[in-house]
């Protein structure tokens, strides 16, 4: 039995924030059941031969599809019906939208003194200047400080080409869930969770704030290399075939580097003899490793690099990304046939526990595919009461 065996949820997630948390909650063994609007949800595809385009289909597998217009008063109806059979109840919405419709948390949570009702905004439900603010993982890289710190330093500041910002609060959110849960077996009562991507990205910054405290400003951006400057090497450095990224965090690290270069010299080298000279002399450091990376392969130098005990990684492309062998090799990545975007790589849940094995993965399903079966099962209606519904408008089948 899978850990959330038994427990089912309405995941009203949009794009990635909330959609990762329903992910991660299927993947537990949960029955998770998305609500979306009579059109869907941004992610999904516009051509009626595809149920979804690829992030959508990464997000949403192992759920069901539940169509309901929740601006509605038969639709919100049925939403309070539906929190009153379900544990937990997670939204991605702006600050207030759902409380709009009478479905909050508040609201809710007072027909079902069980449920768990998390919502994960851009900066949170409670009180202060930024809650009205709508946030995206852009803005909180902004707003956070997080571009502040990143690209080179004659440059702009960069956002980073990953969404962490929505999938590290997708994260805290599902974390926050389960947490309540596990309060709720001793307290019997749910909760309202509220989770702020902004206060999620903060910790993200230990060693650029620990460096503007250590100094007292705030240092160049650093490109690649070490944000507080305190590491050396600490960087990408050009291979033959790409790149590959090398640090060194103990001063035994550098040393087994040097024996892989075949220039134990460079050890003893004054420039380099230790973290503070090498911070000071990187650019001529960083031209020594470049000197020795540029005529080799990734592979070569990675093989190098791991028989002397350095750490190293090449930088991949996406293209070897989606076929990672090591990935494949623990199960986490697997290649699925889609019936419209043909034969994908599709993630299963990074949280592993003994004894415990995912769900099989599947299909994101077609809009509304579960909408007779939910409020069947849940709600007991009958098909002439559905198809009331469906004239009304209420839901989509």
């Amino acid at each position: 039995m899978n850990p959330l065996s038994g427990l089912t949820a309405l995941d009203f997630g949009q794009v990635y924030n909330g959609p990762y948390c329903g992910f991660l909650m299927a993947q537990a063994g949960a029955t998770v059941i998305k609500v979306e609007s009579l059109k869907g949800e941004t992610l999904r595809s516009n051509n009626p031969k595809a149920s979804a385009t690829y992030p959508f289909s990464l997000l949403n597998s192992n759920k069901k599809s539940l169509a309901i217009n929740i601006k509605s008063e038969h639709g919100q109806q049925l939403v309070q019906q539906l929190a009153q059979k379900v544990d937990v109840l997670s939204e991605n919405f702006a600050p207030g939208t759902m409380a709009k419709y009478g479905i909050g948390g508040q609201a809710l949570t007072a027909l079902n003194p069980r449920l768990i009702y998390a919502s994960s905004t851009g900066y949170g439900n409670a009180d202060g200047p930024y809650r009205d603010y709508l946030g995206m993982d852009i803005t909180l890289q902004a707003i956070s400080g997080v571009m502040s710190v990143t690209g080179e330093e004659d440059g702009p500041p960069l956002k980073t080409a990953a969404a962490f910002a929505d999938f590290i609060a997708g994260t805290h959110l599902y974390a926050a869930i389960v947490t309540a849960l596990f309060r709720r077996e001793t307290t019997g009562q749910g909760a309202v969770v509220d989770i702020s991507m902004q206060d999620c990205v903060f910790p993200t910054l230990a060693t650029s704030i620990g460096s503007f405290y250590a100094q007292g400003e705030q240092a160049p951006r650093a490109g690649n290399r070490h944000t507080g400057n305190t590491l050396s090497p600490y960087n990408t450095y050009v291979a033959s075939d790409g790149y590959i990224a090398i640090i060194c965090v103990r001063e035994g690290h550098f040393k087994k580097l040097c024996q892989a270069m075949d220039r134990p010299e460079l050890a003893e080298d004054a420039r380099f003899h230790n973290f503070a000279a090498r911070c000071q002399n990187v650019i001529e450091l960083d031209a020594e490793i470049t000197r020795w990376t540029a005529s080799k392969s990734r592979q070569t130098l990675l093989a190098l690099t791991q028989a002397h005990g350095v750490i190293c990684a090449p930088v991949n492309h996406l293209a070897e990304v989606i076929n990672d062998p090591h990935m494949t090799a623990r199960g986490s990545l697997s290649q699925r046939h889609h019936e419209a975007l043909g034969v994908i790589a599709q993630m299963r849940t990074p949280l592993r526990l003994s004894d415990d094995t995912p769900p099989e993965l599947t299909s994101a399903p077609p809009l509304g595919a579960n909408t007779t079966e939910v409020l069947r099962d849940l709600l007991g209606l009958s098909h002439a009461d559905i198809a009331t519904l469906v004239g009304q408008e209420a839901i989509a089948i």
